[in-house]
């Protein structure tokens, strides 16, 4: 198969960013994708659904002329969250799920969740309300591995959750092992997962190769190659509660190329390029469409898309670099190549 025409896809977890640095996110995410699931982890975070108000006008403001692009809107968890702005969330139409960062797990992590428990009076109105909770899934134990902190926070902290909280709707974001692939697939249907392109293309081998690389560096980091086939026979396969989430994450490159360097990889630009090349690779073109534009659309209740994308099997160069709020950032696979080219459909 050299062509692939489907339903435009949806990117249901992404970060943007803010301020100047919109004028490359934004047009990037809205040529691939008709929705975005936008991650609230700015500085300071996004915690009310007026903040989530403003910032979604900031983006609205960068989407390009003609594009039929809808960014959906989270709130960014705390411990002092009130259950009341659940229910503000659940009336603004477009507010759709709550983001949970354990404390330390990544960038503007900071104010997120040290002690669960102490986020169970909302947790409880999120799940009255079937409001989605997006979980990022790691422990930040430090005596606890980094390439372990995923299969160990689904045996102390999600999975117990789930049992607590029984009608709660959880995405378990951008899974990186075996372990949650088969928690998630063993779930129950209120669970759901996003997976990314580059835990999907690339094992934890990208970040040595001929040295540091430090643009193949993020949270959760890339696994052993067990866990990618594992994560491409889920994305590929039958189960409807996989689906797309790029978390397509820009740092600066002075911030990426530093002494202690920023967590987070750039692949808006190409991203639905690199998952047909995974998802061509693997012999199941015919599975991408249910997995970029369906899944994720019926797991959080939304409309199919009404327009089309068309994927042409066509080598492209990934530039070395591209522009980025008065700075540069390094896209995924910099000056290399993909064997897709995505378009509007013709």
């Amino acid at each position: 198969m050299n062509q692939l025409r489907m339903i435009q896809p949806d990117d249901f977890h992404v970060h943007l960013r803010d301020g100047d640095c919109l004028a490359r996110t934004v047009p990037d995410t809205a040529a691939r994708f008709g929705r975005a699931v936008v991650m609230p982890n700015l500085s300071p975070p996004v915690t009310t659904v007026a903040q989530a108000a403003d910032y979604r006008e900031r983006i609205l403001k960068h989407v390009p002329d003609g594009a039929a692009f809808e960014p959906l809107m989270t709130l960014y968890l705390t411990e002092t969250t009130p259950p009341a702005e659940i229910r503000r969330l659940k009336e603004s139409g477009f507010v759709r799920a709550v983001k949970y960062y354990p404390a330390g797990a990544t960038t503007h992590s900071a104010a997120g969740v040290k002690t669960i428990e102490k986020v169970y009076g909302v947790i409880e109105a999120m799940a009255e309300l079937q409001v989605p909770l997006l979980i990022h899934g790691e422990v930040t134990d430090t005596e606890v591995d980094h390439f372990d902190r995923e299969a160990v926070f689904i045996d102390r902290i999600l999975a117990p959750l789930l049992v607590r909280f029984p009608q709660l709707r959880v995405v378990f974001e951008h899974i990186t092992t075996r372990e949650a692939v088969d928690f998630v697939d063993q779930g129950p249907a209120s669970l759901g997962a996003t997976i990314t392109a580059h835990h999907l293309l690339y094992n934890r081998n990208a970040l040595f190769e001929d040295g540091i690389r430090p643009h193949y560096y993020c949270r959760p980091l890339l696994k052993a190659e067990g866990h990618r086939k594992a994560l491409v026979a889920a994305a590929t396969g039958d189960c409807a509660r996989f689906f797309l989430g790029t978390d397509s994450a820009p740092h600066a490159r002075r911030d990426k190329e530093s002494a202690c360097g920023c967590a987070g990889i750039y692949s808006a630009p190409y991203a639905l390029e690199f998952y047909a090349e995974v998802f061509a690779n693997a012999g199941r073109l015919d599975r991408m469409e249910s997995f970029a534009s369906r899944n994720g659309a019926a797991f959080y209740g939304l409309p199919l898309n009404q327009r089309r994308c068309v994927l042409i099997r066509e080598n492209q160069r990934i530039p070395d670099a591209l522009p980025f709020g008065g700075e540069t950032v390094i896209p995924l696979r910099a000056g290399g190549t993909c064997a897709w080219r995505a378009s509007a459909d013709e």
